[in-house]
């Protein structure tokens, strides 16, 4: 029980009154303040609504919703909590003050900042907890992906080797419980300095004084040590978290807990773990009874503990007993580590078996193996890019891959190595007199074909031997639907589409025999939410910033408007918890013009498992950087 104090109120002294005349805020500063925050609030809604638009158009509006549910609640939970608790401390501080503050000359310098901060101690008693909640809520929200996998989490069946925990407590659970064990430190903490400076500044705590009991009042005693055994319990469970955690870093040479983290790291843990529960416990005696000798021979027993148990003794287990005994010390944890890697990336049922290698040819051999031979690709997708663009652009505003891809098709009956390009739009292509609004928003809309060329056979001049190009398109794949209008550099956005019987103004390509001398078609397809109407033409317009949108005559009641049109870009926003490759692939599959994107469920959290970098598990010839995500994959997925 904490003891209870009535303190007699005190006399609000009476209004200054200087004389001068209050200052009025004319209706016109209110009118353009208001004004501000109305624009301000659109173009927010803007943002929003458009996205909600693009989620939904797509039938994903459940993936939009579902992460901004989840990023609302954790926001509102946190800020709620770390704003009411960092109030509540700092009222109870505020309340619990002395009446009478003894004074001493090195106290009074405390009535003049007393007196300075009165006016503005209703401002911050209000303020400080909501600038404090506000910060708590913007570092929850973004754990938003965590929380779901948490509240979504199945078993997988495996457990770890050393405490029997299914391996899912490791991939969901574990990365939870880290992060409320540091938000509700975070807040013990804030909490605590509150009380102080509250204490401190209204005579709670008062330094100079002689008497123990007179340096700090008997509320401020039960306030603090309450905060500070808190935060010694948060501390505790840390160091718990701490003994499964182990299991997921590197240890030397392989990944998980090796033979000094098992011998010595955990027991350390545990012992920490129990001393930081005993210092709370001396924290709540202070707090009831008691002066503060205990608790700080406590704290110093915990860094005296955390030096000599937590990193002395294991640095001298590795050095004298684990170094020179590393081959039999560490056997047993590298068995884990290999076994788990095997079952993390699904590699339990293979085979390894030891075979002879042959040194000696054989005859008719190299007949064999004729048709791999044939095979061998001779054009580097990496290198022969400016080829592409020198015979096959055809023009300035279309444009290729840094980087082509590669793949095999089926002609005349065989596959054929294949390397591919989508003659994709560039706008910065375009002559600069024909850089306007109309030409770059809804004439230069889209890419046009695919070029292809075997892989592995060039012409007799040593160029690529095309088999699919030009434009229109010709060549050996067939009919296929040849315009682009999702590609790796596609405009910002496009404005698509138009009333049946309109001329068509969306550019294909030149053509002296057609009309105007290009060819030119109106979009048909489903891509993009409408602009058609008055209020997706403002909230659009507020988007890009454009008030083209709202008065052109290009947007008309069958427009759409298409943006965020890379492949990958567009995976990654429908389906976040995916990891994906660096590098998509265009493919003409069914008559249409598709792009692979590998995606990957990934974690981190696999106990003793070997951590891999995608980028270098997927990288090849094609690849010209790395993907670092430190991550191992578990299941692929192709969309």
């Amino acid at each position: 029980m904490f003891p209870t104090f009535n303190f007699p109120s005190r006399p609000k002294p009476p209004p200054r009154d200087s004389g001068a005349p209050p200052i009025k805020r004319g209706p016109l500063v209110w009118t353009v303040l208001v004004l501000v925050v109305l624009a301000l609030i659109l173009v927010a809604a803007s943002r929003v609504w458009t996205e909600i638009l693009w989620f939904d158009h797509l039938d994903f509006l459940t993936v939009f919703t579902t992460q901004w549910v989840a990023r609302i609640v954790l926001f509102v939970v946190a800020a709620l909590v770390l704003g009411v608790a960092t109030w509540v401390s700092l009222t109870i501080a505020y309340r619990s003050r002395p009446v009478y503050v003894p004074t001493t000359a090195s106290l009074q310098a405390m009535d003049r900042y007393r007196e300075a901060f009165e006016p503005l101690r209703r401002v911050a008693m209000i303020g400080v907890p909501v600038v404090v909640g506000l910060f708590a809520g913007g570092a929850a929200q973004g754990r938003w992906q965590e929380m779901l996998l948490f509240l979504n989490r199945q078993p997988f069946g495996d457990v770890d080797p050393q405490f029997s925990m299914d391996v899912s407590f490791y991939v969901f659970t574990l990365p939870v419980l880290r992060f409320v064990a540091s938000f509700f430190l975070a807040m013990v903490v804030v909490a605590l300095l509150g009380a102080v400076i509250v204490h401190y500044l209204y005579g709670g705590i008062r330094i100079g004084l002689p008497g123990p009991g007179e340096r700090i009042t008997r509320a401020a005693r039960a306030q603090l040590g309450v905060l500070a055994a808190l935060v010694c319990l948060v501390v505790a469970c840390s160091y718990w978290l701490d003994r499964y955690s182990m299991l997921l870093g590197a240890t030397g040479r392989f990944h998980g807990a090796g033979y000094t983290a098992i011998n010595a790291n955990l027991p350390a843990k545990t012992i920490l773990a129990i001393i930081a529960v005993f210092v709370a416990a001396l924290f709540a005696f202070t707090a009831v009874r008691g002066n503060w000798r205990l608790p700080a021979l406590g704290v110093g027993l915990m860094v005296v503990s955390a030096l000599a148990i937590g990193w002395a003794y294991p640095a001298l287990v590795q050095t004298f007993s684990v170094n020179p005994n590393a081959q039999a010390k560490e056997s047993p944890y590298i068995q884990r580590n290999i076994d788990a890697t095997l079952a993390a990336y699904g590699l339990e049922d293979v085979e390894i078996g030891a075979y002879s290698a042959k040194t000696t040819a054989e005859a008719g051999a190299l007949r064999d193996d004729a048709e791999s031979t044939a095979s061998i690709r001779l054009l580097d997708p990496t290198v022969v890019p400016p080829t592409f663009r020198q015979l096959q652009q055809n023009k300035q505003y279309y444009d290729f891959s840094d980087v082509l891809a590669v793949d095999r098709y089926e002609i005349e009956g065989q596959k054929r190595d294949t390397v591919i390009a989508v003659r994709d739009v560039k706008l910065s292509g375009v002559d600069a007199s024909s850089q306007t609004w109309v030409n770059q928003h809804t004439v230069y809309t889209h890419g046009y074909g695919v070029v292809a060329a075997y892989g592995n056979t060039t012409n007799t001049d040593g160029r690529p031997a095309f088999y699919e190009g030009d434009i229109p398109p010709v060549g050996e794949l067939g009919e296929y639907e040849p315009r682009v209008y999702f590609g790796q550099s596609s405009p910002e956005y496009s404005i698509v589409g138009a009333p049946e019987g309109t001329e068509p103004w969306e550019l294909d390509y030149p053509d002296d025999a057609a009309p105007q001398g290009q060819k030119n078609t109106t979009y048909s397809g489903d891509g993009g939410p409408s602009v058609g109407n008055l209020v997706n033409k403002v909230l659009y317009a507020l988007k890009f910033g454009s008030t083209n949108i709202l008065f052109s005559d290009r947007v008309t009641s069958e427009s759409q408007i298409l943006y965020d049109r890379d492949p990958a870009m567009r995976v990654q926003k429908v389906a976040p918890y995916l990891t994906l490759d660096e590098r998509v692939y265009p493919a003409v599959v069914d008559g249409r013009v598709v792009w692979v994107v590998d995606g990957y469920t990934t974690t981190s959290g696999y106990p003793y498992s070997r951590f891999q970098d995608l980028g270098d598990v997927t990288r090849d010839s094609l690849t010209a950087a790395t993907l670092a995500t430190g991550l191992r994959p578990i299941e692929p997925q192709t969309i």
